[in-house]
């Protein structure tokens, strides 16, 4: 039976080794699903939000296995949540249903070559500018170099290091609690460097 579901900034909806409870259709809210290295690295893989859906959660209710990645709420989230056995009986018989996930699945996949194609072919300090566009309200990127290298997959010590040398051309200022950009243009022309 579909069930209301809701949870806050913060929670852990799942871990690696956990089992899937259902497939969750989100009316608001974000997750972010990231995957940790055994040295303890980490990358986001992508954000669930209303309208999008959970590799994650797919593949493990489709192949009846456990979660690999972490999925914790960013801003707090509502939804229904399909139990197991009536999210493969909808997949099943449901072809608007079948239609919606399918298509949640293929723009996930796209994003996915999207990432690869960031991290393989494009060079850091495009990626890193992109990141800070994506990320910043107001002018301001309110997250540590911890996250950022998490957004990037890279390393924290490296994010540092170019968010430095971006600092000493006045492109971002650092601030605590984050970074500030102060030459938008300049964040811009980095972000189209192709190299």
């Amino acid at each position: 039976m579909i069930r209301r579901f809701a949870a806050r900034a913060g929670d852990v909806l799942f871990q690696p080794g956990s089992a899937c409870p259902g497939f969750l259709v989100l009316d608001k809210g974000t997750i972010r699903v990231t995957l940790t290295a055994a040295n303890g690295r980490e990358v986001v893989l992508y954000r669930v939000t209303a309208g999008t859906v959970c590799l994650q959660t797919f593949t493990c209710l489709v192949e009846d296995r456990h979660y690999s990645a972490e999925g914790v709420v960013e801003e707090d989230v509502e939804g229904e949540l399909i139990p197991a056995g009536d999210f493969r009986r909808r997949l099943a018989e449901d072809d608007g249903f079948r239609v919606l996930v399918f298509d949640g699945v293929a723009q996930r996949f796209t994003e996915y070559q999207r990432l690869v194609e960031e991290v393989a072919l494009t060079g850091f300090d495009a990626r890193l500018a992109r990141v800070l566009m994506r990320l910043e309200t107001g002018g301001f990127v309110a997250a540590t170099h911890s996250a950022l290298a998490a957004e990037t997959a890279s390393g924290r010590a490296f994010v540092s290091r170019r968010l430095a040398e971006f600092a000493r051309g006045g492109v971002v200022a650092q601030e605590k609690g984050g970074v500030r950009i102060t030459d938008r243009a300049a964040l811009e022309r980095i972000a189209a460097d192709t190299r």
